[in-house]
C-alpha cells in the first residue's frame, strides 16, 4: 500500500488515533502527540496540509518502530478503506 500523497495534519491525527495517539500540547506549528500502548511514545508531526511525503514516511516509520511492526503494516492499519 502507498503513502497518502496529500494528507493534511488533522487527517493525520485521526488517523495516529487509531493506534492511541492523543494530541498532549502545541508549540507554534507543531503538534505533539502520545500513545501509552507498548509503553510511552511521543511524536511530533507539522501542522501543515499537506503534510510533506517525507516527513509522512518518517512519522510513520518511527510509529512502526515503536509498535515493533513494519511501516506497510502501520500504512494498512491507518489509510485502510
Amino acid at each position: 500500500m502507498r503513502l497518502p500523497q496529500d494528507i493534511g495534519a488533522n487527517d493525520l491525527i485521526k488517523a495516529l488515533s487509531k493506534l492511541g495517539y492523543q494530541i498532549t500540547r502545541q508549540t507554534g506549528s507543531h503538534i505533539r502527540l502520545t500513545t501509552i500502548n507498548k509503553g510511552q511514545h511521543h511524536i511530533s508531526i507539522p501542522n501543515h496540509n499537506p503534510v510533506k511525503i517525507g516527513t509522512l514516511s518518517s512519522i510513520l516509520s518511527d510509529v512502526a518502530e515503536h509498535f515493533d511492526t513494519n511501516k506497510e503494516e502501520i500504512i494498512r492499519i491507518l489509510f485502510k478503506s
